[in-house]
């Protein structure tokens, strides 16, 4: 899929001036609130008309103000998930679903019901009400509805942010499934760095109305610099792995990585599994040499390739570990001391404890050749 904007439109005190193209399975819209990331969805829905610019779906045009050209919402084939549910209270699940269909005409019907229900894993709520659901089932019903509308692009608007942690983790794995088996093209508007971490093939970055960086998940959360607003808490990078095998003696995982082994809490995955892990700059320590003596089991050796000062105490180092880049924050005496400085080979040292599951998760699938 490839998703091409290039708008301007008034924005409270500001304009939303948003250039990019994307040709992620699922680019997410991240941001602080305000940043013009619920407009851009909007538009790209039809659910406003832009000031002046350009939106092309896949080689549609569906938004062209130069040739006057303004796809209406329910010509677009565009479903939409907003950060409430917004299911009928009045019907069962059922017809909630059903009610999707009625949109789209009988001939351009492909979706299976099903199929939607057992990728959803909504089949037990068929015949309940809203009302009795939690706020994890009533958004898997709501993502059901809007795929059963045949959509050819589907946007998330925020769907996890009403929700608490326990309901996150029950609906990201049917986000993940909806990712790797449909083959629809995803737009998920986000301020979480967990969730695009583990859900985004590529990432926009908003701030003030501005697309300031867009490209592939795993280079842009590799920048810290873009995410000012996060500090050493969430900045970090991802890295591709596989799991080379389990140790159930001490209940463990062992992750090949480029660089070496990764060793983290168990998983319930099978040998040869791709798993995506993001590597939090907080939870990184840096060494000249191979350390002993340590509890830390993960060691990733590296070259340092860049050093930038985060703040008055702080620096974000980047270290290429065998093709990935992985960021370090620590402390600029830190860096002094180690006489840091491109080129120098160090070593990573990242606690076991430092894996949880906002930051290990499955990567990237193929999927099937045509949607659901």
């Amino acid at each position: 899929m490839t998703l091409e904007v290039d708008l301007s439109h008034p924005l409270g005190a500001f304009r939303l001036e948003a250039r990019f193209r994307s040709e992620g399975r699922l680019t997410a819209l991240f941001g602080r609130s305000g940043a013009g990331k619920t407009t851009l969805v909007r538009a790209i829905a039809g659910l406003i008309r832009p000031e002046a610019g350009r939106i092309v779906v896949h080689g549609r045009t569906l938004v062209d103000t130069a040739n006057r050209v303004f796809v209406p919402m329910h010509r677009r084939r565009v479903g939409v998930v907003f950060q409430d549910a917004r299911l009928f209270p009045h019907l069962s699940v059922r017809r909630n679903l059903l009610f999707g269909r009625w949109f789209t005409p009988r001939n351009a019907r492909a979706a299976s019901v099903g199929h939607v229900v057992d990728l959803l894993g909504i089949g037990h709520l068929l015949d309940r009400r809203p009302a009795t659901l939690s706020g994890g089932e009533r958004q898997r019903v709501a993502i059901g509805r809007a795929l059963l509308a045949d959509p050819q692009i589907l946007l998330l608007d925020e769907p996890l942010a009403s929700l608490d942690e326990a309901r996150k983790a029950e609906i990201m794995p049917y986000l993940e499934r909806l990712r790797d088996e449909t083959g629809l093209p995803i737009v998920l508007v986000s301020h979480s760095v967990a969730e695009i971490s583990r859900l985004a093939t590529d990432v926009v970055v908003l701030a003030d109305g501005r697309a300031v960086a867009s490209g592939p998940a795993t280079e842009i959360l590799g920048r810290p610099s873009l995410f000012p607003d996060l500090g050493p808490t969430e900045a970090g990078a991802l890295i591709e792995t596989r799991v080379l095998s389990h140790d159930d003696a001490y209940g463990l995982t062992v992750l090949q990585a480029k660089a070496g082994t990764l060793t983290v809490p168990r998983l319930e995955r099978p040998v040869g599994s791709a798993l995506r892990v993001r590597l939090r700059a907080r939870d990184i320590m840096l060494a000249l040499r191979a350390p002993e003596g340590l509890s830390a089991l993960n060691v990733l050796p590296g070259r340092v390739v860049a050093l930038a000062q985060a703040d008055r105490s702080s620096m974000d180092v980047t270290l290429d570990c065998a093709g990935d880049a992985v960021v370090v924050h620590l402390t600029r005496k830190s860096a002094d001391r180690l006489g840091l400085r491109p080129e120098l080979l160090v070593h990573a040292v990242i606690k076991g404890i430092a894996f949880d599951a906002d930051t290990v998760g499955p990567t990237l699938r193929n999927a099937p050749a045509g949607h659901i």
